[in-house]
Protein backbone atom coordinates (compact mmCIF):
# COMPACT_ATOMS: atom_id res chain seq x y z
CA UNK A 1 0.00 0.00 0.00
CA UNK A 2 1.29 3.34 -0.71
CA UNK A 3 2.69 5.04 2.08
CA UNK A 4 3.32 9.48 2.68
CA UNK A 5 6.54 9.61 3.58
CA UNK A 6 7.27 11.75 6.72
CA UNK A 7 9.40 15.26 5.50
CA UNK A 8 12.71 15.95 7.14
CA UNK A 9 11.56 17.92 10.67
CA UNK A 10 8.03 17.26 10.41
CA UNK A 11 6.44 15.38 13.35
CA UNK A 12 3.98 12.37 13.80
CA UNK A 13 1.06 13.53 14.52
CA UNK A 14 -0.36 13.34 18.56
CA UNK A 15 -3.49 11.03 18.92
CA UNK A 16 -4.86 13.72 20.87
CA UNK A 17 -4.53 17.18 20.34
CA UNK A 18 -4.36 18.01 24.17
CA UNK A 19 -1.21 15.43 24.63
CA UNK A 20 2.37 16.87 24.33
CA UNK A 21 5.33 15.76 22.68
CA UNK A 22 8.43 14.70 24.48
CA UNK A 23 11.28 17.39 23.34
CA UNK A 24 14.34 15.41 23.32
CA UNK A 25 14.97 13.37 20.22
CA UNK A 26 17.60 11.02 21.94
CA UNK A 27 16.61 8.74 24.47
CA UNK A 28 19.83 9.63 26.49
CA UNK A 29 18.90 12.91 26.77
CA UNK A 30 14.79 11.82 28.07
CA UNK A 31 14.58 13.47 31.42
CA UNK A 32 12.47 12.41 34.70
CA UNK A 33 9.73 14.56 33.44
CA UNK A 34 9.95 13.56 30.15
CA UNK A 35 8.70 9.76 31.13
CA UNK A 36 6.29 10.87 33.04
CA UNK A 37 4.89 12.21 30.28
CA UNK A 38 5.46 9.89 28.21
CA UNK A 39 4.00 7.32 30.77
CA UNK A 40 0.90 9.65 31.53
CA UNK A 41 -0.13 9.49 27.61
CA UNK A 42 1.15 6.03 27.09
CA UNK A 43 -2.33 4.23 28.60
CA UNK A 44 -4.88 5.68 27.04
CA UNK A 45 -2.96 5.52 23.80
CA UNK A 46 -2.40 2.00 24.25
CA UNK A 47 -6.36 1.80 24.99
CA UNK A 48 -7.44 3.04 21.98
CA UNK A 49 -4.73 1.70 19.43
CA UNK A 50 -3.56 -1.56 20.54
CA UNK A 51 -6.51 -3.47 19.19
CA UNK A 52 -7.02 -0.71 16.20
CA UNK A 53 -3.30 -2.15 15.04
CA UNK A 54 -3.46 -5.41 15.92
CA UNK A 55 -6.94 -5.55 13.39
CA UNK A 56 -4.92 -3.79 10.93
CA UNK A 57 -2.15 -6.35 10.94
CA UNK A 58 -4.28 -8.85 10.00
CA UNK A 59 -6.33 -6.70 7.50
CA UNK A 60 -3.45 -6.51 5.68
CA UNK A 61 -3.03 -9.78 4.75
CA UNK A 62 -6.42 -9.60 3.49
CA UNK A 63 -5.73 -9.30 0.23
CA UNK A 64 -2.83 -11.29 -0.41
CA UNK A 65 -2.94 -14.63 -2.99
CA UNK A 66 -2.21 -18.22 -1.99
CA UNK A 67 0.57 -20.83 -2.51
CA UNK A 68 -2.05 -23.37 -3.17
CA UNK A 69 -4.70 -23.31 0.00
CA UNK A 70 -7.92 -22.82 -1.60
CA UNK A 71 -8.42 -19.77 0.68
CA UNK A 72 -5.60 -17.21 2.02
CA UNK A 73 -4.14 -17.05 5.42
CA UNK A 74 -6.36 -14.22 6.44
CA UNK A 75 -9.59 -16.00 5.04
CA UNK A 76 -8.07 -18.66 7.07
CA UNK A 77 -7.88 -16.95 10.30
CA UNK A 78 -11.68 -15.20 9.72
CA UNK A 79 -12.80 -18.83 9.21
CA UNK A 80 -11.50 -20.27 12.17
CA UNK A 81 -12.95 -17.49 13.86
CA UNK A 82 -16.17 -18.18 12.04
CA UNK A 83 -16.37 -21.78 13.52
CA UNK A 84 -15.25 -21.03 17.02
CA UNK A 85 -18.07 -18.23 17.00
CA UNK A 86 -20.40 -20.83 15.54
CA UNK A 87 -19.56 -22.62 18.31
CA UNK A 88 -20.60 -20.32 21.11
CA UNK A 89 -16.45 -20.87 22.03
CA UNK A 90 -15.28 -18.34 24.94
CA UNK A 91 -14.93 -14.74 23.51
CA UNK A 92 -10.97 -15.35 24.49
CA UNK A 93 -10.54 -18.42 22.59
CA UNK A 94 -12.84 -16.74 19.07
CA UNK A 95 -10.14 -14.06 19.51
CA UNK A 96 -6.80 -16.40 19.86
CA UNK A 97 -8.60 -18.58 16.47
CA UNK A 98 -8.96 -15.01 14.75
CA UNK A 99 -5.01 -14.40 15.35
CA UNK A 100 -3.68 -17.55 15.86
CA UNK A 101 -1.92 -17.46 12.18
CA UNK A 102 -1.25 -13.89 12.29
CA UNK A 103 2.72 -14.91 11.50
CA UNK A 104 2.07 -17.92 9.46
CA UNK A 105 3.73 -16.12 6.03
CA UNK A 106 6.31 -14.27 7.64
CA UNK A 107 7.14 -16.35 10.44
CA UNK A 108 5.92 -19.23 9.19
CA UNK A 109 8.63 -21.90 10.89
CA UNK A 110 7.34 -20.28 14.54
CA UNK A 111 4.45 -18.84 13.51
CA UNK A 112 3.19 -20.77 16.85
CA UNK A 113 5.18 -18.53 19.16
CA UNK A 114 4.93 -15.59 17.21
CA UNK A 115 1.33 -15.84 17.61
CA UNK A 116 1.77 -16.29 21.98
CA UNK A 117 4.29 -13.65 22.23
CA UNK A 118 1.83 -11.61 20.53
CA UNK A 119 -1.34 -12.32 22.66
CA UNK A 120 0.69 -13.37 25.99
CA UNK A 121 -0.12 -9.99 27.77
CA UNK A 122 -4.16 -10.73 27.05
CA UNK A 123 -4.64 -14.48 27.22
CA UNK A 124 -4.63 -17.50 29.65
CA UNK A 125 -2.32 -19.36 30.56
CA UNK A 126 -4.08 -22.17 28.03
CA UNK A 127 -4.13 -20.52 24.95
CA UNK A 128 -0.64 -19.44 25.37
CA UNK A 129 0.61 -23.11 25.58
CA UNK A 130 -1.88 -24.24 22.44
CA UNK A 131 -0.32 -21.33 20.61
CA UNK A 132 3.02 -22.23 21.09
CA UNK A 133 1.89 -25.77 20.06
CA UNK A 134 -0.57 -25.55 17.64
CA UNK A 135 1.28 -25.82 14.50
CA UNK A 136 2.21 -29.45 15.94
CA UNK A 137 -1.02 -30.32 17.53
CA UNK A 138 -2.26 -30.03 13.94
CA UNK A 139 0.51 -32.86 12.47
CA UNK A 140 -1.92 -35.27 13.26
CA UNK A 141 -4.07 -34.12 11.20
CA UNK A 142 -1.18 -34.30 8.24
CA UNK A 143 -0.17 -37.62 8.35
CA UNK A 144 0.66 -37.81 4.70
CA UNK A 145 2.94 -35.16 4.53
CA UNK A 146 6.21 -36.99 4.01
CA UNK A 147 8.39 -34.38 5.95
CA UNK A 148 5.74 -34.59 8.79
CA UNK A 149 5.96 -36.44 12.59
CA UNK A 150 2.07 -37.18 12.82
CA UNK A 151 3.18 -38.21 16.55
CA UNK A 152 4.78 -35.09 17.56
CA UNK A 153 2.23 -33.75 19.95
CA UNK A 154 2.53 -37.00 21.95
CA UNK A 155 5.44 -35.37 24.17
CA UNK A 156 3.08 -32.88 25.53
CA UNK A 157 0.73 -36.02 26.54
CA UNK A 158 -0.29 -35.63 29.98
CA UNK A 159 0.43 -31.93 30.46
CA UNK A 160 -3.27 -30.24 31.73
CA UNK A 161 -3.51 -28.09 28.29
CA UNK A 162 -3.20 -31.11 25.93
CA UNK A 163 -6.92 -32.22 25.52
CA UNK A 164 -7.74 -28.40 25.06
CA UNK A 165 -5.38 -27.93 22.83
CA UNK A 166 -6.10 -31.34 20.50
CA UNK A 167 -9.42 -30.42 20.44
CA UNK A 168 -9.19 -26.85 19.54
CA UNK A 169 -6.92 -28.05 16.26
CA UNK A 170 -8.88 -30.00 15.34
CA UNK A 171 -12.60 -28.01 15.91
CA UNK A 172 -10.56 -24.52 14.16
CA UNK A 173 -7.59 -24.66 12.96
CA UNK A 174 -7.92 -28.28 10.62
CA UNK A 175 -11.31 -27.22 9.13
CA UNK A 176 -11.16 -23.47 8.24
CA UNK A 177 -9.40 -24.11 4.70
CA UNK A 178 -12.74 -24.03 2.93
CA UNK A 179 -14.02 -21.50 0.30
CA UNK A 180 -17.47 -23.11 0.71
CA UNK A 181 -17.90 -21.85 4.50
CA UNK A 182 -18.96 -18.06 4.81
CA UNK A 183 -17.05 -16.29 7.31
CA UNK A 184 -18.37 -13.83 9.15
CA UNK A 185 -17.06 -10.33 8.22
CA UNK A 186 -14.13 -9.11 10.56
CA UNK A 187 -16.19 -6.27 11.96
CA UNK A 188 -18.02 -9.02 13.62
CA UNK A 189 -14.83 -9.41 16.06
CA UNK A 190 -14.17 -5.95 16.56
CA UNK A 191 -15.33 -5.25 19.57
CA UNK A 192 -14.37 -8.54 20.98
CA UNK A 193 -10.72 -7.53 19.86
CA UNK A 194 -11.49 -4.36 21.97
CA UNK A 195 -12.16 -6.16 24.96
CA UNK A 196 -9.71 -8.34 25.00
CA UNK A 197 -6.77 -6.36 24.11
CA UNK A 198 -8.29 -3.11 26.58
CA UNK A 199 -5.90 -4.00 29.59
CA UNK A 200 -2.77 -6.87 29.57
CA UNK A 201 -3.63 -9.46 31.85
CA UNK A 202 -0.20 -9.89 32.87
CA UNK A 203 3.29 -8.85 33.22
CA UNK A 204 6.00 -10.41 30.76
CA UNK A 205 9.22 -11.37 33.22
CA UNK A 206 12.49 -11.00 31.60
CA UNK A 207 14.19 -13.15 29.04
CA UNK A 208 16.13 -15.80 31.10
Amino acid sequence: MPVKPRGMGEKSPLLDKSWSYAAPVSLDDFSTADWVLLDQQRKPYGAAERAKQALEMLAAQANAPTFGYQINNFEHCLQAATLALQDSAEEEDTVVALFHDLGFVTNNENHGEFAAAFMKPYISGRNVWMLERHMYFQAVHCAAHPDVDPNVRERWRGHPHFEYAANWVARYDVPSINPNIENAPLETFVPMVKRLFAVPRRAIPLPE
